[in-house]
């Protein structure tokens, strides 16, 4: 009687309509987000739909997803260790390639010790939430990414917002947190939906004049910057000062996951007490082995950052020569191109794509209201020739609409 109760119960809620007329309100206001299926390809190019197109909205920075050498490294390790890590790494998911990789990435980064997470998103959210507490006052840059936010939200600290360049407010609003028990500064380092740089020196000071934790995720910046591929701290000269530096391995590493390299200490305390990590299945082994080999090839090989860093410029410089300026402040391969109206960005993006080129059309929440974008990435996939063809499209669209 009580299951018959309980179905006749949820027939009389109108989710269904509810749900329609959410939907239906989205589409509306361009806002309306479709699931496609994508296959990936080479070389930078892939398949919607049965149309190949030359893929502009990847985050393969460095064409690695497909590096024969990432791909050997993880069907050898798939063949001994299978596919799944079976349970989370605080269990029994933690194998001689994860102790490897994160023994490896902390070398890279010059730290003493290396946590994995199961993705760049785990990796923020949970180190975030562990660290800071409902004593605590944390500081978020209002451009930063979702998982940032929402483990500053999640760790119940009181959270202000600041904005990157109006820093003299972040420091009045710091002075003014004197009885939070600990003051957290948190912020991406290169924002992902804008191209450009956090100030890191300056936060750095700021940091150190209040007292404040600097956590800065360097999930766009790993691989792209620094001498060494570090990422924004070591382009900016900032790494030791900064208390907790997070990464991914997802994007210009070409692989999947998180990780947050630094003290001994500090990689023991999320590793008891960072939820997105201890309740997670850890990565694949396989993953693990080919994100290793991609560190060892950025090692080996850093004129492929020197590469990047030569068709981005050429880029912007195509797409100024056609009237055509890139978001102010933006560098590397995150290009983003303002439009404004969301409706009229999805019908230049689905132009583009019929003319052969996939690009992110960006909208709100990921961007704020009024600024909707085509957001453009090069890789090291696309040749200099390719980028100017581009670019001449792209002006020829944006003339059309």
């Amino acid at each position: 009687m009580r299951e018959a109760a309980r179905d006749i119960s949820v027939a009389n809620v109108d989710w269904n309509n509810w749900l329609t007329d959410e939907l239906a309100q989205r589409g509306r206001n361009g806002l309306l987000r479709r699931r496609r299926t994508v296959r990936p390809l080479p070389d930078g190019w892939c398949e919607i739909d049965g149309r190949r197109v030359r893929n502009f909205a990847s985050n393969d920075y460095l064409n690695l997803a497909h590096d024969p050498r990432l791909i050997a490294a993880a069907q050898h390790v798939l063949s001994e260790a299978g596919v799944g890590a079976t349970a989370s790494a605080l269990v029994c998911g933690r194998t001689v390639w994860h102790e490897r990789l994160e023994r490896t990435l902390a070398e890279f980064e010059e730290q003493p010790a290396a946590v994995l997470f199961p993705t760049g998103m785990a990796a923020n959210l949970g180190t975030v939430a562990a660290l800071a507490g409902k004593d605590d006052a944390v500081f978020s840059d209002r451009l930063n990414h979702a998982s940032l936010i929402d483990g500053c939200r999640l760790s119940g600290a009181k959270l202000s917002i600041y904005h990157h360049d109006a820093l003299d407010e972040l420091a009045e609003t710091l002075e003014r947190a004197v009885q939070a028990r600990r003051r957290f500064i948190v912020t991406d380092a290169v924002f992902s939906m804008d191209g450009d740089l956090a100030p890191l020196p300056e936060l750095c000071e700021l940091a150190e004049r209040s007292d404040a934790m600097l956590i800065v995720d360097e999930a766009h910046a790993t691989g792209v910057f620094g001498e060494h591929g570090r990422g924004a701290c070591e382009h900016c000269g900032a790494e030791g000062r900064v208390a907790v530096r997070i990464g991914t391995l997802s994007k210009a590493l070409g692989a999947l996951g998180g990780f947050v390299t630094g003290s001994p200490e500090l990689v023991d305390y999320l590793w008891n007490s960072a939820r997105t990590q201890i309740f997670s299945t850890a990565l694949p082994p396989a993953v693990c082995a080919a994100a290793t080999e991609s560190l060892a090839i950025l090692r080996h090989e850093p004129q492929l950052m020197t590469e990047l860093a030569g068709r981005c410029r050429a880029f912007r410089q195509a797409l100024l020569a056609r009237g055509v300026p890139p978001l102010a402040g933006s560098i590397g391969p995150i290009v983003p191109v303002v439009i404004g109206d969301p409706e009229r960005t999805v019908h230049v993006a689905a132009r583009l794509e019929a003319r052969g080129y996939l690009v992110g059309a960006i909208r709100p929440p990921s961007v704020p209201q009024g600024t909707s974008r085509l957001r453009i990435t090069v890789t090291l996939a696309h040749l200099v020739e390719t980028l100017v063809e581009f670019a001449e499209v792209l002006a020829e669209e944006l003339r059309r609409n």
